[in-house]
C-alpha cells in the first residue's frame, strides 16, 4: 500500500470531511466561503457530494477549507 505520512487529507473520506465542516460551521458559512448551489440552494450532505464528486475545482476549494481548519475540526470527532 502507499504511505502518504503527509497528506493532510490521507484516509479521510469526501463524506467525512464534508461531514465535519457542515456539523462544525453549517451550510451558511459554507456557501458564503464556497459559493456553489449545493450549499446555498436546498443543501444537503448527499447533493453536496454528488456535486463535488464531478466537480474537482470545487472539490479541491472543499479540501482546501478543510485543511486549513483541521485543528477546529478535529476537536469535534
Amino acid at each position: 500500500m502507499n504511505e502518504q505520512p503527509y497528506n493532510p487529507l490521507h484516509g479521510i473520506t469526501l463524506k467525512t470531511l464534508v461531514t465535519r465542516l457542515v456539523d462544525h460551521f453549517g451550510f451558511d458559512y459554507l456557501g458564503k466561503q464556497i459559493k456553489i448551489k449545493c450549499f446555498t440552494q436546498d443543501p444537503s450532505i448527499q447533493s453536496s457530494l454528488k456535486f463535488l464528486r464531478k466537480t474537482p475545482w470545487a472539490r479541491e476549494k472543499v479540501e482546501q477549507l478543510y485543511i486549513k481548519n483541521q485543528n477546529k475540526l478535529s476537536e469535534q470527532k
